[in-house]
C-alpha cells in the first residue's frame, strides 16, 4: 500500500530506542517505520515479542516522542499536544488493568470522562450518562455497581474498553486485548469490538499476537519485524505463507476458511 502523508492517523518515518541503565547506547525498538492509517479502518499490528509493537502504539498515542520522524492526527503532531487534549482524541486500552484500589465497573469508566474535565472538576450529569451508555456498548450496564477486581477476565476487559469509548475518541489502540483470555472470552471480546467499529466508526489500531484473531478483524495489517515495517496492506493481500515465514520463522498453511468467512493460519513447522 503506498504511503499517503495526508491520511488521516500517520507515523511518518518514525524512531525510537529506550536507554539501558548504566550503558552509553540504547536499544533501537523503531527504525524509520511509516504507516498510514484510514479514518475508520481497523487497523492490526503483528510481529514476534520485541519487535517494536506496544513502542509504535505509545508513539501512536502520543504517550512517547519518537527520536526521529513524526505522528500525526489530521495533521497535528500528537506528541506537541498536551496529555490530556491528546487524550480527547486517541484512547488506550492497555494489556492489563490494575487499579490501585477497589473501584466500581461504574467508577473505572468513568476515569475515561478525565481528559474532559477541568482541574478539580468533578463528572457532572453528563458525564455519569455518557459512562452508562459506554456500559451499554459494551454489554456491561448490569455490571455498573460490583467491584472490577470481582469480574472475570472477559468482563474487566470490556470495562476496561468502555472506559476507552467513554473518552469519546476518534482512535482506539489495543495492546494484545485478548492475551489473558480464554478462547470464550477471546470471541467475545472479538465480537464487540467489531460491532464498536462498524456501529461507532471508531478508527482503531490493534496490536497482537493472534494470526487468526487479526484475520477475522482487521481489514489492514502492518508486519514488523526487529522494528521494522515488512509490510502493510489489506489482510487478504498481505496476510500469506511467505510473510508468516519472513515475520515468524514458521512455516504456515494460509487458507480461506469458508464457514468463518476469513483467512486462517495453521503452523506447521518452524522454517529452516
Amino acid at each position: 500500500m503506498p504511503f499517503d502523508p495526508s491520511t488521516y492517523l500517520v507515523a511518518h518515518q518514525v524512531s525510537y530506542a529506550y536507554p539501558r541503565r548504566g550503558r552509553a547506547s540504547a536499544v533501537d525498538a523503531l527504525s524509520g517505520v511509516s504507516l498510514a492509517v484510514t479514518k475508520g479502518s481497523f487497523t492490526g499490528l503483528l510481529g514476534p515479542n520485541g519487535c517494536g509493537k506496544t513502542t509504535l502504539l505509545k508513539l501512536m498515542a502520543g504517550v512517547l516522542r519518537p527520536a526521529s520522524g513524526a505522528v500525526t492526527l489530521e495533521g497535528r503532531v500528537l506528541a506537541d499536544l498536551p496529555r490530556r487534549l491528546a487524550a480527547r482524541h486517541v484512547a488506550v486500552v492497555p494489556q492489563d488493568t490494575h487499579p490501585a484500589f477497589d473501584y466500581t465497573a461504574l467508577e473505572i469508566v468513568l476515569m475515561g470522562r478525565h481528559p474532559h474535565l477541568r482541574t478539580m472538576q468533578l463528572e457532572g450529569p453528563a458525564d455519569l450518562a455518557i459512562a452508562r451508555e459506554s456500559l451499554e456498548a459494551t454489554g456491561t450496564a448490569h455490571l455498573a455497581h460490583r467491584a472490577f477486581t470481582s469480574l472475570s477476565g472477559g468482563e474487566r476487559q470490556r470495562v476496561v474498553i468502555a472506559s476507552a469509548l467513554a473518552q469519546r475518541p476518534e482512535v482506539l489502540l489495543l495492546d494484545e486485548p485478548t492475551a489473558s483470555l480464554d478462547l470464550g472470552y477471546q470471541l467475545e471480546v472479538a465480537a464487540l469490538l467489531r460491532q464498536l467499529s462498524r456501529e461507532q466508526e471508531v478508527t482503531m489500531v490493534m496490536a497482537t499476537h493472534d494470526l487468526n484473531l487479526a484475520a477475522s478483524m482487521c481489514d489492514t495489517l502492518a508486519l514488523l519485524r526487529d522494528g521494522r515495517l515488512l509490510g502493510h496492506g489489506p489482510t487478504d493481500e498481505v496476510l500469506t505463507a511467505a510473510m508468516v515465514r519472513q515475520l515468524y520463522d514458521v512455516e504456515a498453511d494460509v487458507q480461506r476458511h469458508d464457514r468463518a468467512g476469513h483467512l486462517t493460519v495453521t503452523p506447521v513447522r518452524r522454517a529452516g
